[in-house]
This record gives C-alpha cells, structure tokens and sequence, in this order.
C-alpha cells in the first residue's frame, strides 16, 4: 500500500532517472555505437547506484556515466585512474609505483612495431632488451651482469634453479617469510624443485648453523630481507662477508629494489652494497622502490646469470617488450615519482596541506601531522613524518567512490587526506572531489 506522505529519501529516489529513459537520449544512443550497449547499460547503472548511495545526486546520473564511458572508451580497460591520498609511497593495492612521465611515453613507443630484438644495421636477430640492460649496468656497477624478468618472485626462482638444481639450498629459519596475501617464498623455491634446509633458530642464527648445513647435496646459500617485519631484542643474523667465506654461492634478495644506498632508508639494502659484500646473485623488484614497472631483476657475476638467462624457466618468466621500454625509460629519464613522494620535503607537504584544510574549512576540516609510509614490503618501521587533512569517517567511503576516486585513509575514528603521494597539479581537483560530495549531503562530525 502506498503511503500518503513519502518521506524525502523516497521522493530522491524517485528522482533516479530510469535505465530505459536514459537509453533512449541521443547522447547514450551514440556512446552505445562506440563501447556497446551492455557496456552503456552498466556505466548508468553503477551511475543510479552512486545516487541510491547518495554519493551523487539524481541529476548527476547522467553526467557520471557519460564521464565513466568516456574513460572506458579512452583506455579501453576497466581499471579506474586512482588520487592516492593514503601516504603509502608504495601502495600495492593500487598498482604499487606509478611510472614516470618518460616511462609512460615508452611504452607508447613501445606499443607497435619495435626493435626488440632486431639489429637494424645487419638486418639479424639482436639482443633482447640491450637498452635496459646498459641502462641498469650503468645504475648498478658493480654487476657483472643482469637480467630482467617478470616479476621479483620469478627473479628469486630462476636464481635459485638455476644455481641449485634439484639440490639443497640453505637459509635461516628467521627469513622463511611470509610476504602478503598467504604467500609464503620457500614455497616459491620448493616449487622449482628445490630442496630448503633451515638452519638456526626464528630469532638467532649462527655462521655455525650455515656451516654444519653444508654438504655434497649443496647448491647455495639463500639470503632474504624480511622486509616486511622488524625482529628486535635477542635476536642476531649473519651477515654476508660471513656467507661468502664458506665458499658457497650466495643469493641475497633484497626485495624492494633499491639501487643504492639510501639516507631516508638506512637499514634498507641496497644491490650496490649487497654486491660489494660478495653475494653471487642479487634479486628484487623493479616496481617497488626503484619506481618502475613491474619486473624482476637478477644481477651479479656474470657466469651466474648466464646460468640463469640459458634456464629454459628464463623464457617463461622473461619480460615483455612494454616493461624493458617503462623500466629503461625509469633509468634514464628524471626521478621516478615514488622516489620523490619518499623523499618529499615535510615542510612543502604542510604548505600544501594548510592549502588544502582552507578551502575545506566549511566542512570543518583539521590539519594534523600524519606520518606516510614506505609500503610494499619496504622500509618497516620506518615514519615519513607528514601532514594530513582529517574529515569525519564518512567522507573515507564516498572519496573512494566518488569520480575521480580518491583513495585516503582512515585512522583513529578519522577520515586522513594525505598529499604526500599527490602530484601538486592534482590538489585543486581533490578538493573538488571532496567539496562536491558535502554538496550531496554533509556527513557528521564524529
């Protein structure tokens, strides 16, 4: 039965355009001729649920899903351009390092007809990926050699098969680690039919331990940054000048893929001084700490990794032609932007952020100092002392939701807009976003 007085909730939705309305309008007839009518269809429902949420208000409908198929159109991916506003250089979830400008137009470069592997003066078959391979020769002099795969997890794989086939490889218990989402390394290298030996104890291992280890069956030493976790108090590791005197081939990941030592990260190695402390082979990821795209990097002695480049598991896990263009492209051009959000100066971050809380301060906005984050396995424990604009929880939602979508944190009852990894150029645009959103209902304060 309906009732006589509709509350005002109803009488908004009510307002929601129909899906069959929306269709028949000649702007949405054309889109439908360019993405199809399915993919239409969905961009005004997701558009009409945004309003039953009261993110957007009924008459935005429209407009918002237009908006949405044109980007849809543009990119032809469903993958949403994000605004991170958590503090976390080094956000996983959100696809980890953003690429640099010059990365960006590589891969564009790289999306048609290349010389991959073609050397245009013989008209012959040529190196794979030379250009990245100089360009990270040049960024790590201490290699003999290196070699690109997919991904981290594939560097340390092919290392380990590859320098100990079907034999023991040895590591202390205290770096049989766990890095996220149930994934377990050892595993990873049992996978490739290596056999693990532990050694020590969780949180004290002794050069002893590694040496009564060693035997015929042998094949290396495995050396892993528990990058994730910090151990304190009775705790003791060996370190690798230590390794390499027992004549066994070491292999130290490093992880995060810094290059080089790094003020901001003092405890954080890096592949120059994990080289120059004799370890074999070095492995890491390029999409962490070294700002590119994701890849895995193999660098050491140079038998070593033609060890690893003449695996038949080097074709499985080698890296496209998209990747060796973004990660040569890295190395080459201007600081990757993970490398300056790290770096970012605190007291430019406050100028920003006092801006910022300003032109909120109708909805009551806060600057707070807040503290970033390294991310992605890198740095733990280590503060990146920040400031931050707090709104009330209820903004946290309805950022993430909004268009564009804006990503913040919540913290301590506290919805947290962190500009540490906000290009300047974008700060007008998310106090937009945010100011739009209060248009359609102001949340309380909590």
């Amino acid at each position: 039965m309906q009732r006589d007085n509709p509350d005002k909730a109803d009488i908004e939705l009510r307002r929601i355009p129909r899906t069959d309305a929306l269709l028949a309008q000649a702007v949405f007839v054309e889109a439908a001729g360019r993405c199809g009518r399915e993919q239409v269809k969905r961009a005004i429902h997701a558009a009409q649920a945004q309003a039953r949420a009261r993110d957007i208000a009924p008459d935005q409908v429209a407009d918002h899903a237009l908006a949405a198929l044109d980007t849809a159109d543009l990119a032809g991916t469903t993958l949403r351009p994000i605004i991170n506003a958590t503090g976390v250089v080094i956000h996983t979830n959100l696809g980890r390092a953003p690429l640099s400008e010059q990365a960006r137009a590589a891969l564009h470069v790289a999306s048609g007809y290349v010389d991959l592997e073609y050397d245009r003066s013989s008209g012959s078959r040529g190196e794979r990926g030379h250009g990245t391979r100089v360009a990270l020769l040049e960024a790590v002099p201490g290699a003999q050699d290196i070699l690109v795969v997919n991904n981290g997890a594939a560097a340390l794989l092919l290392a380990a098969v590859a320098l100990a086939p079907n034999a023991d490889v040895v590591v202390s218990r205290g770096e049989v680690i766990e890095i996220g989402d149930g994934f377990r390394l050892m595993e990873l290298v049992a996978a490739g039919g290596v056999r693990i030996v532990e050694v020590g104890t969780t949180n004290r291992t002794t050069l002893a331990d590694y040496a009564a280890a060693l035997g015929p069956a042998t094949g290396a030493i495995l050396k892993v940054h528990p990058s994730n976790f910090v151990m304190s108090g009775f705790v003791s590791t060996v370190a690798l000048p230590e390794l390499t005197s027992l004549g066994i081939p070491v292999i130290a990941d490093i992880g995060s893929g810094l290059l080089a030592p790094d003020p901001v990260l003092p405890a954080e190695p890096d592949a120059a001084s994990v080289l120059a402390a004799g370890a074999t082979l070095v492995t890491c990821s390029a999409d962490k700490l070294l700002g590119g795209p994701q890849a895995g990097l193999l660098m050491g002695r140079a038998e070593e990794v033609a060890r690893c480049r003449r695996h038949p598991l080097a074709r499985a896990v080698r890296a496209d032609k998209l990747t060796l263009a973004a990660l040569e492209a890295t190395l080459r051009g201007p600081r990757p932007p993970a490398y300056r959000f790290l770096h970012a100066d605190p007291a430019h971050l406050r100028a920003r952020t006092q801006t910022l809380t300003e032109r909120l301060s109708v909805l009551g906005a806060e600057l707070v100092s807040a503290d970033g984050e390294v991310g992605g396995g890198g740095g733990p424990g280590v503060a990146l002392p920040g400031w931050a604009v707090a709104l009330p929880t209820a903004y946290a939602q309805r950022l993430r939701r909004g268009d564009p979508s804006v990503v913040a944190r919540v913290h301590r009852g506290r919805c947290l807009i962190d500009l540490r990894c906000v290009e300047p150029g974008d700060d007008p645009r998310l106090a937009a976003a945010v100011l739009a959103l209060a248009d359609v209902t102001k949340p309380s304060r909590n």
